[in-house]
């Protein structure tokens, strides 16, 4: 689940008309579409290989975390050891991807107490907030995990609820074999910077703007 239910799943939707997106913006380009089978490997010639990458999914739309996710089962899967660090999401909403993760081992921890619109106390968030993200620091330095996941990260960067330089140089300096996954909309530039694949998800439509609200086993 994203923060916020307002975003929206990128791909094909009944009955929509490709030709549409001309109207998105430049998030789309008609151009660049494939019409034809691939018929060269892309990856002919390229042989550098990374104990471990930094991957970033942002953008306004619905499937940020979910992805994440998806990695996360991945190294499941490999026998990685891997953790999980929610930065505004409560441990009380319950959600399906924390319920699986726990059963299958991954070392899940809540830093935050829900949506910002729900505080009653924007100060304790801020503490909460650090307070996170000196624990997922300390998961990453520590070398334990090969996949840390930090869900919703860039909310607290954009809201200059912590330092962001030390966030940037736990990045850089992580133990060779640690892979992250960061999720959130809005990532600054320095923390694109850093990352080796980023995604925008973008929003071409979303059941939450038709008055539709999350659903259990889609959206959490």
């Amino acid at each position: 689940m994203d923060h916020g239910w307002s975003r929206a799943e990128t791909g094909e939707t009944a009955g929509f008309n490709p030709s549409s997106l001309m109207a998105l913006g430049s998030h789309y380009d008609l151009r660049h579409m494939a019409t034809e089978p691939i018929s060269e490997n892309p990856a002919d010639g390229k042989t550098e290989t990374a104990r471990s990458v930094v991957v970033l999914n942002t953008g306004d739309g619905k499937g940020k975390s979910t992805a994440a996710f998806g990695v996360m089962i991945r190294g499941i899967a490999k026998g990685w050891n891997v953790a999980v660090v929610q930065f505004i999401k409560s441990g009380d909403w319950n959600v399906g991807e924390e319920k699986i993760g726990k059963q299958l081992g991954v070392d899940w921890f809540n830093e935050g107490e829900g949506f910002t619109w729900n505080s009653d106390d924007i100060e304790n968030d801020k503490a909460l907030a650090k307070q996170g993200w000196d624990r997922a620091s300390a998961l990453i330095m520590a070398g334990e995990h090969q996949l840390v996941v930090l869900d919703e990260l860039t909310y607290l960067i954009n809201w200059g609820w912590v330092d962001p330089e030390p966030i940037y140089e736990t990045i850089r300096t992580r133990p060779s074999h640690v892979n992250l996954v960061i999720t959130g909309r809005d990532a600054p530039k320095e923390l694109i910077d850093v990352a080796d694949t980023v995604s925008e998800v973008v929003k071409v439509k979303h059941a939450f703007d038709q008055g539709i609200l999350a659903k259990k086993g889609i959206d959490y």
